[in-house]
Parts: C-alpha cells; structure tokens; sequence
C-alpha cells in the first residue's frame, strides 16, 4: 500500500492573523483548507490552500462546484476537500513540544466523481487512533481533540477501509499550540465508588476528544468570540427539571487572579452567566438539586470533566457553601469558591475531575446547597462544562538511564515472584475450600487473575454450576500467537469497530473461519467483569439468533474474545446509516423476529433465565442472509430465583434504551430487556436514532415521541419514508400496539418475550396475507399465550424448529443436563 505524504511544515505561523488585541498567539498555527488553492478567512482566520503544498499525483483535489456562491466564509471552506484512495498523511513540523489542539473538519458533498458520505476510513496522529469512521458521515462534524506532541513533527494518518473499497477524505485542519499549563499533569482528581483520589497518571499525556463544552446559564458563542476558537452551546437540553433552575446574569467582566482561570480557560461570556438554585415559591428547608445529563457516545469509559465556576450571585465572601457531583458520586463537599480565590466575588475557577461514564452511556452532573449554608442563603452554582473522551491511558514516563531501567525490571521480576507465590497459594487454598465444601462470597480481586474453570470464576456474575463441556472453558481458548496471525497483528486497516470494551478486528483463523476478534485495551483490568461474563454466557448456550463464541485469549494479560463473522454488522448501521440501501418493511420484521427469538430463549432456557441488560440496535448483528442475532453479553445476569420477582442490582445500560422502573427502583426482570426492544421496534419503524440530542426538545427522546405518535392513532405519520407504501395497516396497528405495550411504564403492565415474539410473528401474517390499505378489526388485547412447550422449541433463521438445538436446551432446563 502507497504512502501519500503531504508537507506542509512550510505554512509560517506569522501568516495567522492575530485578532484581537491581548488575544492568544500559538507559537504552532496551522489552519489548512484542504483540497483548494484558495485561501478563505473564517472567524478572522486565514486558512491556506493546500494544493501548492502535496504532491498531487497521489492526493486528489475535490470540489463542490454548485457553491459558487456560498452563504458564509465556512460554507466557503466546506466546498473543497482531500481525498484519498490509499493511506495517506499530512505532516506538520512542530516549534513547540507540548499540548496541542487538532481540529479536523468533514462536510460531505457530491462531485462527479465521489460522494463524499459515502467515506469510511479512520484517522490518527502520531500513531494514536483517534476515530474510527464505520458509518458514513452525512452532517459538518468537527472533531476535536487535545493531545501531547513530543516530537517535531507531527503525523496525521488516514486510512481507507479497504473492505469497503472505501476512501478518506478531510476539509480542513487545524492545528495550534495550546496555551501553557492548559491541561495540568497532575491536576484532575478521580471521581467513583472509591470517593474521591488523586488521578494517577499524568494528565497531560493523555489523549482528549471533545465531547461536550457547555455555556451553562448562557447563550451559544462561536469561535469568534473564544481566544482558542471554540464553540459553547447552551445547557437547556441537558437540564433534568429545568423549574429546579434559575438563570444568573451579571455586566461586571470577571476578576482573573494570576494562577487561576483565565480567558483562554473560558472566555468572559461563560463565567458572566450560571444557573442557581430556583428556590422561588419553595420553603426554605426543602432539599433539591440541579441535574445535567450530558450522554456520551462511548459507554464503559473514562472522561475528563471540566467544571466552571465563578460566584455571580453573592453578595459577599463566605455565604456560598454548595456540593458537587458526578454521576451520583460525591465530586467536591461544601466548595466555598471565595476560600480558592482570596475571598474575591466574581473570580473565576474551574475544577478538573476524571469519571467513568458506566454503560448507561450518560456523565451526570448535580449541584445542591451544602449544610454549611445559613437556612437563608442556600444556594448552588455553574458558571460551564467541558467533557471530554479519554481516547487513550498513558502512564507517566520514566527516565531512560540504565539504573532505572533496572529498578523497573527488578520490580517486574519481584512482581512476576510475588504474583506466582499467591497463585500457588489461592489454588492450594481453592482446592481446599472445594475439599470442604465451603463457599466464598464473590469478590472483587485487585489485579488481573486468569480465568478459572467453569462457575469458579470470582466475577463470574453467571456461573450457576453449568459447564458447557468436561473442559469447562478450556476447550475454547485460542492461542494470542493464532490471533496476531488471524489480524496480521492487529492491522488497523482490519479495524471494523470499536467500543467501550476495546477495538473490534476481521480476522480469518487457520481453519479459514472468518471472526470478529475483539480485543480489550492490553494490560488493563478495565472490563474484566464483563469479560468475563460473555464467555461464562456464550459458554453454555446456542441459538441461531444468539452471535456464538468461537473462543477467547487470555495470555499476555489480554482480555480478548473471537465471535462469529457478522457479515453485515450492526442493525443500527442498516436502518439509518447512509451509503447502505434501506431495508424493505418485510425484511424488518422478519429481523424484529428473529431477535425476539434470541431473546425469548435467553429468558426462558434456564431456571433462572438470563437477562441481556443491553438490548439495542448496535447489540443485534446481521449476517450475509440478513438473519438478527443478538450480542455483547458484557451486561448480563441471571433472572431471579423461582422465590423472587427480581435482581437488586446496580443500573445498567444504555441511554434512550434504559427500562425506567429498574432506572428507579434498580430492580430488574426480564421486562426491562421487553423495554429495551420496545424502542428497538420504534427504532426499525421510525429509522432514527434513541436518542438524537440535534432534534427539538419533544423529539430528542424517541421512545416518549413514537408513544404520543401511537396514542394519538397517528404512528403512519412517521413511519420511516423509505417504507411507508410498503406497510398494510392492520400489521402497522398490530406492530405499533407491540411496541407501546412494550413500553408499558411498569414492568407488570409489559408482556414477556414470547408473547412480543408471537405479536411480531401475527404481525407478519397480518402483512403476507392482507392487502395494503384495509385495517380490520384488531384487538387491543394480546393474543392468547404461546402454546404449552413452545417455549422449549428453539426456532432457525426460516422458522422451522432446530430439533438438534432443542435437545441441547432441554438438557439446560434439567438438572441431569448439568
């Protein structure tokens, strides 16, 4: 594969206008428009034309040639782009070693030649991989990122998905020096179950993605109007209960102190407004809080938080007392502001916190009044918010001299000693216990621990004595030197995904079976448990509509897992990802089936049945024949006990798919995993997203607009357009009734999964047999129960019962099968 280089280390920063007066000035400044030998002023910006700086009988110039007459400098900057057909570079030369900003600009347009949507590669910089793009973009999206360069160049890699016959494609970059100290090495502290600590590892080794920057309390501003060119949006769409919040406003400008904030921290606008306490027509003793839910596209991952405060609202030092924190934990207790800035008002400062998301996919931010406040002057306040991805743990560096690298590998071999002595020890102790028969609360170990056999495991949140074979899992492991074969070593151009587990490789093992070998971050303890669980689930249970485990690796401290090849990918990617032809009404519902199927036998195929947790259209997979399979059983957990109604258990999840009784009440049943695929049904209905933040304030959420939508007896109205000739009424009715009751508020008001299964099933004979426009009569009841014993069948891809399979989970469902 040729290598594309474009150099532009010749663009002199002195070119850069300064704006303002007193404004920022990096010493690196480096704003290109690529794909154009015009230069275009933006926000008081120049950025320079590329195609005098490449080499172009490789990079290819393409542009927008109807924006003649663009209606701003930026639409300007959009109608051209770079475009690459191979692995290509630009590389920057570096003045200033430190943290820089890296901005890179898409906006697709149509050519003669390429459809720019139809664009799927990633990019890096410096060898860090900073974002896959598996699904074509269709909107401008601008990615930021914060990263250390520690090196004189810097090395930005586009790389075409070759699978796809797929190119690269970027209009415009930025890249600029980051004002001194802006990100402090050892200045954030870490937020979580633990309380609060010191975050461990240097902070500015680590690589940021922006993912929110919010004006909280003020109005949107623009890059003209940050020093470090930024956007800032508005916190209304976040706010919990917007009535709990009352908008603060002052004229005066901040009082910067030296050493604290300053403009390039954020600009005057964000620390002149906040929001407070709203305790108009509330008595003085009730309690309450401010709540900001701010979701994250990466679940299961660490977050950098900034937080913003300067005190707008008091009168004099000393009377603000409030409390700070993040996803439900404890942040910051009784913050007094004017204590941190000399018992100066109107100060600003701002605070930085590392967090981990959770699956539910949401950072949480809550203010409330500390009990230090006087009865009269409770009150909380935030001035912003920045959130940002941790794309990458780097730990500290170390010198290179020799003795230290001694000390280093004295301590490994010491630690390698130490480790062996406890693992002779645990299993003598283990076979002891089992000699016994003692049992040992599960608990949480410290550090990495090999897998056990079978339902021996100390996270195994499955294990109920069932062994899929006389091996346990040993019959499933795969050699780590057979998967660095299968991935050519983990080829990035190989990559097809990612996640919060870690980066999702095509691979083909030596028996020519193609896989999707997903590898956890090397070396990290991170998703463990959930590791764990997939191979305790996938080990004991096949279903043709369940993804199987081919097998796992655990050597070399990796956590990686090999499945079957899902030829088509995620569901999601088929219902509103562009490039890809929508699919027919039929199509859907037979994938609605079939992952009813899976998730009816997970339920039922056991005593206690096993509860997904995670039901989405990213988690139902697709194969070359487009037959749904459900997958990533990280979340799992087994239903309650014959005496019980339900699993007490921390919440789990996904944001615009989460059950909001377990939400409550952190009960959950197999009816959350009913609600769940209740907005799966919408999602294939309605062709959108869960959650769609871009939307009016009545459409972000889809499960509560399709519900108005189907109450009101209007659901055809926002039927996907793609399918709406396709649909007869009468199966419309009766998959839309499927899906409300799905959705029920409570649990005991929803139906179980074979009684959707057979929904969807009637549905579809509703479809085959009628004629588009008539609407018979249908019952608002669901239909009778299935049949006795239809819940031991376990059904194929064409409907027929798999009887070989149907033995298998009889044998599951006996205790002689265990």
């Amino acid at each position: 594969m040729r290598s594309c280089k474009v150099v532009v280390g010749f663009f002199i920063p002195c070119f850069c206008i300064i704006y303002l007066s007193g404004a920022f000035s990096p010493q690196d400044n480096y704003l290109i428009n690529c794909g154009s030998n015009t230069d275009v002023l933006v926000d008081n910006r120049l950025f320079l034309g590329d195609s005098n700086s490449i080499y172009t009988s490789q990079g290819k110039s393409v542009v927008f040639e109807e924006n003649t007459n663009p209606s701003s400098n930026l639409s300007f900057l959009y109608s051209s782009a770079r475009v690459f057909n191979d692995a290509s570079k630009y590389v920057f030369n570096i003045n200033k070693i430190g943290t820089h900003f890296l901005r890179l600009h898409f906006s697709p347009f149509t050519s003669h030649n390429y459809d720019l949507r139809k664009a799927i590669f990633s990019f890096s910089a410096n060898g860090v991989l900073l974002f896959s793009v598996n699904t074509t973009i269709t909107n401008s999206v601008v990615r930021e990122f914060i990263l250390m360069v520690d090196k004189f160049e810097l090395e930005i890699n586009f790389t075409p998905n070759p699978y796809e016959s797929s190119f690269a494609f970027v209009n415009a970059i930025e890249v600029f020096s980051a004002p001194d100290d802006f990100i402090i090495g050892d200045g954030a502290k870490s937020v979580g179950p633990k309380g609060i600590r010191e975050f461990n590892q240097n902070m500015t080794l680590q690589t940021l993605e922006t993912v929110h920057r919010i004006n909280v309390g003020g109005l949107k501003l623009t890059p003209f109007n940050d020093t470090l060119w930024r956007s800032w949006i508005t916190d209304e769409d976040f706010l919990i209960l917007k009535y709990a919040a009352k908008i603060a406003r002052t004229s005066h400008v901040p009082k910067y102190q030296k050493g604290g904030a300053t403009r390039e921290i954020a600009p005057d606008s964000v620390y002149m407004t906040a929001q407070q306490m709203n305790t108009d027509n509330v008595t003085t003793d009730f309690k309450f809080n401010i709540t900001w839910n701010f979701p994250v596209a990466i679940k299961d991952a660490s977050h950098f938080v900034r937080l913003h405060f300067c005190d707008i609202v008091s009168l004099s030092p000393g009377q603000l007392y409030f409390n700070v924190y993040l996803n439900g934990f404890t942040a910051y207790k009784d913050l007094d502001l004017s204590s941190l800035t000399f018992r100066e008002l109107a100060t600003p400062y701002y605070i930085d916190f590392v967090v981990y998301s959770g699956s539910s996919g949401v950072v949480q931010v809550s203010i409330d009044p500390s009990n230090l406040s006087s009865s009269m002057r409770k009150n909380a306040i935030l001035n912003g918010v920045e959130i940002m991805k941790m794309v990458n743990f780097v730990a500290s560096r170390t010198g290179s001299n020799k003795r230290n690298v001694w000390v280093i590998v004295s301590s490994v071999l010491g630690s390698f000693v130490l480790l062996t002595v406890v693992m002779i020890l645990a299993a003598l102790l283990f076979f002891v216990c089992r000699k016994k028969k003692l049992k040992s609360k599960p608990s949480e170990s410290a550090g990495w621990t090999p897998l056990r056999r079978y339902g021996s495991s100390s996270h195994g949140t499955l294990s109920d004595g069932t062994s899929p074979g006389p091996n346990g899992y040993l019959g499933q492991r795969i050699p780590f030197a057979e998967i660095q074969l299968a991935t050519n070593n983990f080829d990035k151009s190989l990559l097809v995904g990612s996640g919060g587990f870690g980066m999702v490789y095509k691979g083909i093992l030596g028996d020519n079976r193609k896989v999707a070998i997903k590898r956890g971050v090397p070396g990290s303890r991170q998703g463990l448990p959930e590791f764990q669980t997939e191979i305790t689930v996938l080990s004991k249970i096949r279903h043709h509509h369940l993804v199987s485990l081919v097998g796992y690796c655990e050597e070399q401290s990796e956590m990686i897992l090999v499945y079957e090849y899902m030829e088509k990918g995620p569901l999601k990617r088929h219902l509103y990802g562009p490039g890809i032809s929508p699919l027919s009404w039929k199509k859907r519902l037979e994938i609605c089936i079939g992952a009813a199927r899976g998730l009816h036998y997970l339920h039922t195929g056991f005593a206690q049945g096993i509860i997904h947790r995670d039901i989405k259209s990213t988690n139902i997979l697709l194969d070359e024949n487009c037959v749904a399979k459900v997958a990533d059983f990280g979340l799992s957990r087994t239903g309650p006990c014959l005496n019980e109604t339900h699993v007490s258990t921390g919440v789990k999840g996904s944001f615009g798919y989460l059950d909001p009784e377990y939400f409550r009440r952190q009960q959950l049943t197999d009816k959350s995993d009913v609600y769940s695929f209740g907005v799966v049904l919408f999602e294939v209905l309605c062709a959108r997203p869960a959650i769609d933040p871009l939307l009016t304030r009545e459409q972000v959420n889809l499960a509560e607009w399709a519900m108005q939508w189907q109450k009101d007896g209007q659901l055809d109205k926002i039927v996907d357009p793609h399918i709406r000739g396709q649909i007869k009424l009468n199966c419309l009715r009766k998959f839309g009734e499927t899906a409300e009751k799905c959705l029920a508020d409570y649990g005991i008001d929803r139906p179980t999964m074979g009684d959707v299964l057979w929904n969807l099933e009637y549905a579809f004979q509703l479809q085959e047999s009628g004629t588009l426009g008539e609407v018979p009569e249908i019952s608002n009841e669901l239909p009778v129960p299935l049949p006795e014993g239809l819940h031991n069948e376990v059904y194929n891809g064409d409907g027929a019962s798999d009887i070989s399979t149907s033995k298998v989970f009889s044998q599951l469902m006996t205790n002689e099968g265990r």
